[in-house]
């Protein structure tokens, strides 16, 4: 019973009520007619008490609809609220109206809403000078690693990647798309690379000058660095374009986070997510086609604004003039964009080894699953959407719109934004990081949990599997 929602368990209590109501009425009426003793009068009892059920029913109803509008629902919404306030740095305004049936409720939660607020902000304006003066040694930095003229790429002990730069950047995407927590199997030799490390493991050392094929079969030379600690390397090799000044992408705390082999057991956090959105010449996928793909990485619980990925894409047919008044991609500017089944395949890619994640998800996912070439990559990643994660957060009743999540939530799209594949990408992965901690304080850990929890708003899409 406690793992049933307040409404479904308040419906039950009147059901409760207008079922035992009933009964006691039957009963009631059924021992007047036998102490009656008159059978001609049955027909006029069953009438009587045919009547009293459905008033006593329709009654039930009723009181329940009114209770779970003016009760039921603005807790439920009091409650997201609250655990918005309490465990996201969301600064949206309180809604008091929510509760203005709740007597003194509403004027409470608004008081602690100002107090909350008031302390959040004075902690929000320190954490934010001192979030700036670590993001001004950060550009420090940066620009010195974009004068090296070599591209840097940091690993762990299992070859995941936690740090690379502009230079390195280049050198992995003429190999593969980069990515943050990738393998560095992914762009070079895996047999060349692993020798090298046995070899100094065995020899105890820390330096070495390494000329390594990628895995076009380009051969890149520089030197490794292995820690002494064990916990990882360093590859520094020769760049391909010194002057590119694409941001260092980083995460440290990687260091210390492996690889989860159980998705379902594995924590929501540790998992890495590509957030896609795709926009189309239409609402059927069985009819319409991609007209473009925008999606971005998430990894560590944080937006990784650097790897992104956004295009164009040729349908093969002329885009109708209503869907392009909604994402404004005209034919001439998809005339040179490359087939679906290119972009779907350099999509593949990028996304290896996340968990997918878009709003409205069956929607994005059956242009993904349509049928191609035999050879084409299938898209059997674990999928997510934050449609779902949103009934869980506030309730199956809410509206789940990307609109008004965003509302929710304190986050803008700018409206030139809206409705492109990357605009609307990157508003949902602000979405995810956003839910991330209120999941969590739920006591929704694993993405098994969170699965299972969304297949209890199942009737509001499709949960995919």
């Amino acid at each position: 019973m406690k793992d049933l929602s307040l409404r479904l368990r308040i419906f039950l209590f009147f059901g409760l009520i207008g079922l035992g109501g009933t009964a006691v009425a039957l009963a009631g009426l059924w021992l007047g007619y036998r102490q009656l003793g008159n059978p001609q009068a049955l027909s006029a009892f069953v009438t009587a008490g045919v009547a009293a059920a459905f008033g006593l029913l329709a009654l039930s109803v009723f009181v329940w609809r009114l209770f779970d509008e003016n009760v039921a629902k603005p807790i439920e919404r009091l409650a997201a609220q609250f655990r918005l306030r309490a465990n996201a740095e969301v600064d949206a305004e309180f809604d008091a109206a929510a509760a203005r049936y709740l007597g003194d409720l509403a004027p409470a939660a608004c008081a602690i809403n100002d107090k909350l607020g008031t302390s959040g902000r004075a902690l929000a304006e320190t954490v934010a000078e001192k979030t700036a003066r670590l993001e001004r040694q950060r550009d420090q930095l940066l620009r010195v690693l974009s004068d090296l003229p070599v591209a840097v790429i940091v690993a762990t002990q299992d070859h995941q990647i936690v740090l690379y730069d502009g230079q390195a950047a280049c050198l992995m995407e003429r190999e593969a798309p980069a990515r943050l927590r990738g393998s560095v199997f992914d762009y070079l030799e895996e047999a060349a690379l692993r020798d090298l490390l046995d070899e100094m493991a065995a020899d105890g050392s820390a330096r070495r000058d390494v000329a390594i094929k990628g895995r076009s079969g380009t051969l890149y030379a520089g030197h490794l660095r292995v820690f002494g600690d064990g916990s990882g390397y360093t590859l520094m090799l020769e760049a391909l374009e010194p002057g590119d000044a694409r941001p260092l992408v980083y995460d440290f705390d990687l260091f210390d986070r492996a690889a989860p082999k159980d998705v379902t057991e594995a924590s929501f956090r540790d998992l890495t997510f590509v957030v896609f959105d795709s926009e189309t010449t239409g609402l059927d996928p069985e009819r319409d086609e991609v007209v473009q793909i925008g999606a971005v990485r998430v990894v560590n619980g944080r937006i990784i604004r650097a790897e992104t990925f956004d295009r164009l894409v040729n349908p093969g047919r002329p885009i109708p003039p209503g869907a392009t008044k909604v994402h404004h991609i005209s034919d001439a500017m998809v005339a040179d964009a490359p087939p679906f089944a290119a972009v779907r395949a350099d999509f593949h890619s990028f996304a290896k080894d996340a968990v997918l994640v878009a709003h409205n998800a069956p929607f994005d996912m059956a242009f993904l699953h349509r049928a191609g070439a035999p050879s084409a990559p299938v898209f059997d990643n674990p999928v997510l959407d934050t449609v779902h994660l949103s009934a869980i957060v506030f309730g199956g009743s809410e509206e789940h719109t990307l609109d008004a999540i965003s509302d929710r939530l304190g986050i803008r799209i700018p409206p030139e934004l809206r409705h492109t594949g990357l605009g609307d990408a990157m508003a949902t992965a602000e979405v995810l990081v956003a839910l991330m901690p209120v999941l969590e304080a739920r006591g929704l850990h694993s993405f098994g949990q969170i699965r299972a929890e969304m297949r209890k708003h199942a009737r509001i899409l499709k949960v995919q599997e």
